[in-house]
């Protein structure tokens, strides 16, 4: 096991050369079996656990870059400001002022969140209202709930209207967009990203409505279909 100072120098090293690591790797690198070293000295200078992949991979906490949501991902690993899974699902509902639905919930984080959900719901740490046939997650908090629960009717009234009433604009940005990356199935909330960040704000609804008025789901799936024949 290498000394506290020797420690701190080789695990810099590690995660300056890879940004994350799991625990064979810390402890080659710490020259331990043990556990409860690894973690000792990972504490020292402090650290966060990823909430995919079980939990397996670890970065320093000086590492991650995170975004709004405190989220932050490298190589498929995924990382929270707020820690575990259910923390994280607990501050994105409440941070939500439409609330969050299942869909949108593994759409940000990238994992499967049902279970999480649910024993969130079971355990009154969030709340759940049905709205159109679909689960909303709101805030534990009645009020702050009504608040989102609202916002989300109108914004549902809004996506209700006929298609044609979305701006030209918008469904030309998406049908462009869709185009672009045709060799790939389109994902609504990857194009709703790659909009926001190019300054044209479209919610994930309203893109899934574009995409089933033009059929272009339909049209991309037989296309990757044929090349595949």
């Amino acid at each position: 096991m290498l000394s506290p100072g020797q420690s701190c120098q080789a695990l810099t090293r590690l995660f300056h050369h890879q940004r994350v690591a799991d625990l064979k790797a810390l402890s080659a690198t710490l020259e331990t079996s043990s556990r409860m070293s690894v973690f000792r000295r990972l504490s020292a200078l402090g650290y966060f656990t990823s909430y995919s992949h079980n939990s397996r991979y670890y970065t320093l906490r000086d590492i991650p870059q995170f975004d709004r949501d405190g989220l932050w991902q490298y190589q498929g690993v995924c990382f929270s400001r707020h820690g575990s899974l259910k923390v994280t699902l607990e501050h994105l509902v409440e941070g939500a002022d439409a609330g969050r639905t299942h869909h949108e919930l593994q759409a940000r984080l990238q994992v499967r969140v049902h279970n999480m959900l649910f024993d969130l719901v079971e355990s009154r740490r969030i709340g759940r209202e049905n709205i159109g046939g679909c689960y909303l997650h709101v805030s534990a908090d009645p009020e702050r709930a009504t608040s989102q629960l609202s916002l989300r009717r109108q914004q549902e009234e809004a996506l209700a209207k006929p298609i044609r009433e979305s701006p030209t604009s918008v469904v030309i940005e998406v049908l462009l967009d869709v185009i672009q990356s045709a060799r790939v199935q389109p994902d609504a909330a990857r194009v709703a990203e790659r909009l926001a960040a190019r300054g044209l704000p479209v919610t994930i609804d309203q893109i899934e409505t574009i995409f089933s008025s033009y059929g272009v789901k339909k049209t991309a799936l037989s296309r990757s279909r044929r090349s595949q024949s």
